[in-house]
C-alpha cells in the first residue's frame, strides 16, 4: 500500500462530496445552468480520480515500479483542472474576473493525461501485474 496516494484519494473524495453538495444545494440558485454543469464536471473528475487513487494506492505493492511520478502528475492535473473550473464557475457570484484561470483548466487536463500515459507505459513494460 502507498499511504500517501491513499490519503490523497480519500481527501479528493471528501472534498468532492462537500463541493458536490454545495453545488447541488447552494449554487443552483446563484449560477447559470451552464456554470453549474461546469462545476459538476470538476466534481466528477475529482471524484473519479480520488477513486482511482484509492485503487492505485491500495494496490501499490503489486507494481514493480514507483507510482510517485504518475500520481504527482495526476494529482497536480486534477487540482489544476477541477479548482480552476470551480473558480471559473463562481466568478459571477464572487463578482471578480478570473478569466486568467481559463488556460489552467486544459493544462490540468494535460497533466492528468500525461500521468495516465506514463502509468500505461510502465504497466506495459512490467513482466506481470
Amino acid at each position: 500500500m502507498n499511504k500517501r496516494i491513499v490519503i490523497a484519494g480519500i481527501l479528493l473524495i471528501i472534498v468532492a462530496i462537500i463541493l458536490g453538495a454545495f453545488g447541488a444545494h447552494a449554487l443552483k440558485e446563484i449560477v447559470s445552468e451552464a456554470k453549474l454543469k461546469s462545476f459538476e464536471t470538476g466534481v466528477r473528475y475529482q471524484t473519479y480520480h480520488g477513486l482511482a487513487f484509492l485503487i492505485l494506492g491500495l494496490n501499490a505493492d503489486r507494481f514493480s515500479f514507483s507510482l510517485n511520478l504518475c500520481s504527482a502528475l495526476i494529482l497536480s492535473g486534477v487540482l489544476l483542472f477541477s479548482v480552476s473550473i470551480y473558480f471559473l464557475s463562481l466568478q459571477e457570484p464572487l463578482q471578480i474576473s478570473l478569466a486568467f484561470l481559463g488556460p489552467i483548466t486544459p493544462l490540468g487536463g494535460l497533466l492528468m493525461i500525461i500521468g495516465w500515459i506514463i502509468l500505461l507505459f510502465k504497466v506495459i513494460k512490467m513482466k506481470s501485474v
